[in-house]
C-alpha cells in the first residue's frame, strides 16, 4: 500500500481555509484503494479533524518529553488525545532553522515509538554537499545517528522520508533515476517504507512510484487540493 503524506507546514492561515481543504481532500481521496492518505496540519487545527478510514491524521513534530516545563513544546501525549497516528521528525527545515540534531531526533523517535505513533524520519543532502559528492555520506551519517539506541523490533515502525533538501519547495526535482539511485542505497541499510519528497506534483508523481519509493511527502502540492488528489489516484494506480 502506497503512502502519501501532506505536510501543511505553517499553513493555511485561518481555520475556516483549512477545514475546507481538509473536507475536499478527504471527499477526493473516498474509495480509493491501494493507498493511504496522511495529513499533517499546524498544530491548532489537529482538534478540528479527525481519522477516517482512508484519511489519516500526523503532526509536524513533537518533543521527546511526555509531559514537563518545555515552553512552546508539544508532547507526543498530547498529539496521541488527539488521535494522531503519524508524526513527521527530523524535517530538514526543523533541522537548518531550528538546529535539530541527529541526537534530538533520535530521542523523539524513541518516545513517539514507545507511545505507539508512526515516525516519519526525513533525511536528505543540501546542494553543498551534493555539488561535492557527499550525498551517501550524508544520508549515512542522518540514518545512523537518527535511529542510534533503537531496538530492532522498534525499527521495524520507523518510515523513513528521503527528501533532497535543495528539491525541498525549490521548484526543481530531483531527476527519477538519481532518487531511484539513493533509494536503492539506502534499501542496504534500511528495509521499512521508504517515501519520496521534494517538489513532488501531479506531472512527477509517478516516476517516483516507479522508481520503487513506497509513498511521497509532500508539502506545497498537498495545499492545492485537485493537485493533492490527482497526486493520491496516482499513487492508487501504482500498486
Amino acid at each position: 500500500m502506497k503512502l502519501i503524506v501532506g505536510n501543511w507546514k505553517m499553513n493555511p492561515p485561518n481555520l475556516a481555509q483549512a477545514k475546507r481543504l481538509f473536507s475536499l481532500v478527504a471527499k477526493g481521496a473516498k474509495n480509493l484503494k491501494g493507498v493511504r492518505v496522511v495529513i499533517c496540519p499546524p498544530f491548532l487545527y489537529l482538534p478540528y479533524f479527525s481519522s477516517k478510514n482512508h484519511l489519516f491524521l500526523g503532526a509536524q513534530n513533537c518533543f521527546w518529553e511526555k509531559t514537563g516545563a518545555f515552553t512552546g513544546e508539544i508532547s507526543p501525549l498530547m498529539l496521541k488525545s488527539l488521535k494522531v497516528k503519524y508524526v513527521i521528525l527530523g524535517h530538514s527545515e526543523r533541522r537548518r532553522i531550528f538546529s535539530e540534531t541527529d541526537v534530538m531526533v533520535a530521542k523523539k523517535i524513541k518516545t513517539a515509538l514507545d507511545l505507539k505513533l508512526n515516525p516519519i524520519l526525513c533525511i536528505g543532502e543540501d546542494l553543498k554537499e551534493r555539488k561535492t559528492k557527499k550525498t551517501r555520506i550524508v544520508l549515512k551519517k542522518q540514518l545512523k545517528g537518527s535511529l542510534s539506541g533503537l531496538k530492532k523490533e522498534k525499527l521495524s515502525q520507523v518510515i523513513l522520508a528521503y527528501e533532497p533538501v535543495w528539491a525541498i519547495g525549490s521548484g526543481y526535482p530531483c531527476d527519477a533515476k538519481e532518487a531511484k539511485d539513493t533509494l536503492i542505497f539506502l534499501r542496504k541499510f534500511f528495509k521499512n517504507k521508504i517515501l519520496y519528497g521534494g517538489s513532488v506534483n501531479s506531472q512527477n508523481a509517478r516516476f517516483y512510484l516507479e522508481a520503487g519509493f513506497d509513498g511521497l511527502l509532500i508539502g506545497g502540492a498537498s495545499l492545492k487540493a485537485q493537485e493533492f488528489i490527482k497526486i493520491i489516484k496516482i499513487a492508487s494506480l501504482k500498486q
